[in-house]
């Protein structure tokens, strides 16, 4: 007899979602190895065409190595306005399903469907409406669908039978249908912690679930208890409904690598216009500010402050980046001494998130509303002729190849609120 369902958990994920828009919108790529990225040895791929991934190319691999491994690799540029474009036509057909829709990221969604059977139908027949109707509001797109009893089971279903996969796990079946799967597939088990898991003699799902809870818990700590609870099918998170930003960020991996302040301060210029740009059309303010450089060697170094009131001007987001890379001439506690470093990428980030109108301490004498109006006229002429249509005089004397061609990448962190 099979088990009831306490909760109907499903997530949704789009299939290399970057690389299938690209596909979508120039049909001339489809069935091409394609990767989505800087056009640049020195860029890192945000996506992969599942014709790529048969070369052993993946998200986050350096551009140079997929190169290497597939010498025809089609490379294109990321055009995220197109992606947010579509994830909005996902996340409505989401809504239209449920109320409870917890987005992970532009591509990704966790839905409550519990008590839906009664207009949906069963489990299968809600994926199956779910996929039809995504595939029908963007295009021709398609999603990979899991539904369970969690949303750690759902997860790993949706991820089961990729791409265009539907799976189904009862709950009666969930704990015999991991037991086979690899430690990798441990919500939260990094390339690390598997690593780890392996040392000790743990290399199956099956294996963490039988372990002895006490034994666990000393080689692991409370990691070992909350994946053994994974592993018996154990995840009682609910699906929230609501999430906010909780950091924004624009970085560049530059074409060549730098050294001197003046070409890292002209990436922090930009970077600071761009990330005001996006807190002003969002109605957002800054409450803190982060640079972070990666050294040629690969080591990533941050430095951020908090600052006395929240803002969204560009000027002061630069000003504060500038005084953050004084900082960086003196090694942290973590840090070794570094001499004459160079730096492959240039990143600036804004945390501490809170919308225009929310109740804080303000500042009345910091407050620049000629600065303000200035930028926000900027922002308007940017959105009416493009972006470049204005343009600094300090960039005009610097090379494109640190202004306009080097690859960058903007992002939103975010953070969970449960309703």
């Amino acid at each position: 007899m099979k088990l009831a369902w306490p909760r109907t958990i499903v997530h949704a994920d789009m299939d290399a979602f970057y690389a299938q828009v690209e596909q979508l919108d120039d049909p001339t790529l489809r069935g091409r190895a394609l990767v989505v990225g800087p056009r640049s040895n020195r860029g890192v791929v945000l996506t992969a065409s599942y014709e790529a991934r048969r070369f052993g190319i993946k998200s986050a691999m350096p551009m140079a190595e997929a190169l290497q491994r597939c010498p025809n690799l089609h490379t294109v540029p990321p055009r995220f306005d197109r992606y947010q474009e579509l994830s909005c036509c996902m996340m409505n057909v989401f809504a239209d399903f449920s109320p409870d829709v917890e987005a992970i990221s532009l591509d990704e969604a966790f839905l409550d469907m519990t008590g839906a059977e009664r207009i949906f139908g069963t489990p299968l027949q809600i994926a199956r409406k779910l996929k039809s109707s995504v595939k029908e509001a963007t295009g021709g797109l398609t999603v990979s669908v899991g539904v369970a009893s969690s949303k750690y089971v759902a997860k790993v279903a949706s991820d089961f039978n990729k791409p265009d996969g539907l799976t189904i796990v009862e709950p009666a079946d969930a704990v015999k249908w991991l037991d086979p799967m690899p430690v990798s597939r441990l919500w939260g088990a990094g390339p690390k912690t598997v690593l780890r898991l392996h040392r000790i003699g743990l290399y199956t799902i099956g294996d963490v679930r039988k372990a002895c809870p006490h034994w666990l818990k000393r080689m692991l700590g409370s990691y070992g208890l909350h994946f053994q609870s994974l592993a018996n099918a154990r995840d009682p998170r609910r699906v929230a409904r609501r999430r906010t930003a909780r950091s924004m960020g624009s970085e560049r991996t530059l074409l060549g690598d730098v050294s001197s302040k003046e070409d890292i301060a002209m990436h922090l210029r930009q970077s600071a216009e761009r990330l005001g740009s996006r807190l002003r059309s969002k109605g957002l303010l800054a409450g803190g500010v982060r640079v972070r450089l990666k050294t040629s060697e690969f080591k990533l170094l941050t430095r951020q402050v908090s600052l006395p009131e929240p803002t969204c001007c560009s000027d002061l987001l630069y000003q504060c980046g500038l005084n953050l890379l004084q900082r960086f001439d003196e090694p942290s506690a973590h840090e070794a001494r570094r001499e004459d470093s160079t730096y492959r990428l240039v990143g600036l980030a804004v945390f501490g998130l809170v919308e225009q109108g929310d109740p804080c301490q303000l500042d009345l004498f910091s407050f620049d509303s000629q600065q303000n109006e200035l930028e926000r006229t900027i922002d308007a002429a940017a959105q009416k002729f493009g972006q470049g249509a204005v343009v600094r005089a300090s960039s005009l004397g610097h090379a494109r190849t640190l202004s306009g061609n080097t690859p960058t990448l903007d992002f939103v962190d975010f953070e969970e609120q449960v309703e």
